[in-house]
């Protein structure tokens, strides 16, 4: 199993990053997958879930500001964020288990002005 996230990156409060989630290994469509995400000093936290029908749910801390989808055809997971904020700056990893054990690299997200 392989998964690789990517696309973040450093933005100005209220801006806006798509992070992508390239997988191998694995039936990607059979699979729930997860966004998570990391800040300095903090435990994982759970942002996103998207089940194989695409049905998604979100953390209330994300809801109404970020997107997850998937391409079942590309295997791949996407999580578009808008309206970022400060404390949303943290290592975003994707998953394919809900406690982020499967998991490859993150990719850091950092909201500054």
């Amino acid at each position: 199993v392989q998964l690789q996230a990517s696309g973040g990156g450093s933005v100005q409060p209220g801006g806006s990053l798509t992070l992508s989630c390239a997988t191998s290994g694995f039936t990607f469509s059979d699979f729930p997958m997860y966004w998570q995400r990391q800040a300095p000093g903090k435990d994982l936290e759970w942002v996103s879930t998207i089940l194989d029908d695409g049905t998604t749910f979100d953390a209330d801390s994300v809801k109404g500001r970020f997107i997850t989808s998937r391409d079942n055809a590309k295997n791949e997971l996407l999580l578009q964020m808008s309206s970022l904020k400060p404390e949303d700056t943290a290592l975003y990893y994707c998953s394919r288990d809900s406690r982020g054990l499967i998991r490859g690299q993150g990719t850091q997200v950092t909201v500054s002005s």
